[in-house]
């Protein structure tokens, strides 16, 4: 058993790697009544063309690892969330670009229910029946998504600044691909991705470091998992220009949403270097754009944006794009707004107070997520399957500086990179 110790946040971790290559990772809160813990898998929704070690190349339909994520919850005798919900747990999931997490959390028989957590992952139950009833079930969810305005111009702005990379594909798939999908090729999905050795167990809460390390060891040496070669994943070549710069649609709103973003060349990242260009980016977006900035504010009172208006900004070693916008009356003069007030910023730079400010609210905003194993929890493996370490975060912002702010700045928004959509009402 490894001791990490992180004195800057007070904080200490507890990690073991299992014989079969499962890495478990465990943070006691001491005080906290309720535990969270997640089984992750580094497997998303872009993984749909992979090779395991010298093998040939597989391409799978779209849609599959959030396929899984719903099918991993059946068993032969019924429903998983039933046995949570008897042991007094809560238990859900998610599939996101690059990772599927099944968590639970619970006040009392924390380590049944971690047990049982360990178990349902790693016992798949597919038939020909099964599959073929949860096709109709997310094809419903997919259509449902497609009447939700929000989610429709979030990942229209993907679909517009992507053009080969599988980041562009709604993660439930489309309603052609998951008809495609079938028993075997979920197990061959399953047995590629949800592996020990790709995927991590994290434990955080009222529990005892050697109690978890004791029941997880007994756990993994019950069962048998053949040895795997490293998983290699395929991607086609990105080019640089956005797919297209500008996408409508069309959708009963009584207000338009407008979402813009700028597209990079892949990073390169991983690791410190990976978190250190996300932690500058994110603080040069909020000194630019967040609700204290004098550009949000001027927006706020022509009553071109609402409280709706919000920044991302997403990066991993082969792609990185922000993500702005919310709900306008008026798409065009918003854009042209924010494009001159951004081409200013750029000549000018983002001012020391402006960069000071947003400093203090990140590190706030981190500060207090540290205070909640239930967002520690959802957060963790985010950052550990990118090769960085969540624990690391508050000492790259303090290090972080203006001059980094403003040359990510400079390099981020680069207007031939920029992808615009828009959800509209139909005209009448």
């Amino acid at each position: 058993m490894e001791k990490l110790n992180y004195p800057q946040v007070q904080e200490t971790l507890y990690r073991e790697v299992m014989d079969n290559g499962l890495e478990v990772i465990v943070l006691p809160k001491e005080g906290f009544n309720k535990t969270y813990a997640t089984f992750s898998t580094r497997y998303g929704s872009i993984d749909n063309h992979f090779a395991v070690g010298q093998g040939e190349p597989v391409k799978v339909p779209d849609g599959i690892a959030h396929f899984l994520e719903h099918k991993m919850f059946e068993e032969p005798e019924g429903d998983i969330f039933a046995t949570f919900a008897s042991q007094g747990a809560s238990a859900n999931a998610f599939t996101s670009f690059d990772r599927t997490v099944y968590l639970y959390s619970a006040s009392e028989q924390v380590y049944e229910n971690l047990s049982t957590l360990i178990d349902f992952v790693q016992n798949p139950y597919f038939t020909d029946e099964n599959v073929n009833k949860e096709k109709g079930i997310i094809e419903q969810e997919i259509n449902m998504y497609r009447d939700n305005a929000d989610w429709r111009v979030y990942f229209g702005l993907i679909e517009s600044l992507y053009k080969m990379h599988p980041l562009r594909i709604d993660i439930a798939g489309t309603a052609e691909s998951i008809w495609q999908i079938n028993k075997e090729t979920l197990y061959s999905c399953y047995h590629t991705f949800y592996h020990p050795s790709n995927m991590l167990l994290f434990v955080v809460g009222g529990v005892q470091p050697d109690e978890v390390f004791r029941l997880v060891r007994d756990n993994q040496s019950a069962k048998s998992f053949p040895g795997q070669g490293e998983i290699r994943r395929i991607f086609d070549e990105e080019p640089e220009e956005v797919q297209a710069p500008r996408k409508v649609i069309q959708l009963s709103v009584s207000q338009p949403k407008c979402m813009f973003g700028f597209k990079e060349p892949k990073t390169g990242y991983t690791g410190d270097k990976l978190l250190r260009h996300e932690i500058a980016t994110k603080l040069m977006m909020e000194a630019l754009l967040g609700p204290s900035s004098a550009l949000y504010q001027g927006l706020y009172e022509q009553k071109l944006i609402s409280d709706s208006f919000g920044h991302e900004y997403n990066s991993a070693s082969d792609y990185g794009f922000s993500a702005m916008g919310g709900d306008t009356p008026d798409p065009d003069r918003l854009l042209t707004d924010i494009e001159a007030a951004i081409k200013k910023a750029k000549e000018s730079g983002i001012t020391n107070e402006a960069f000071q400010r947003a400093k203090r609210k990140k590190i706030g905003g981190y500060l207090r997520m540290l205070n909640s194993p239930e967002a520690i929890a959802g957060e963790f493996t985010r950052y550990r399957f990118r090769e960085s370490d969540m624990f690391r975060v508050l000492t790259h912002y303090e290090e972080c500086s203006l001059e980094e702010v403003n040359k990510r700045l400079r390099e981020h928004f680069n207007f031939d990179r920029l992808a615009v959509c828009i959800v509209e009402k139909p005209s009448e």
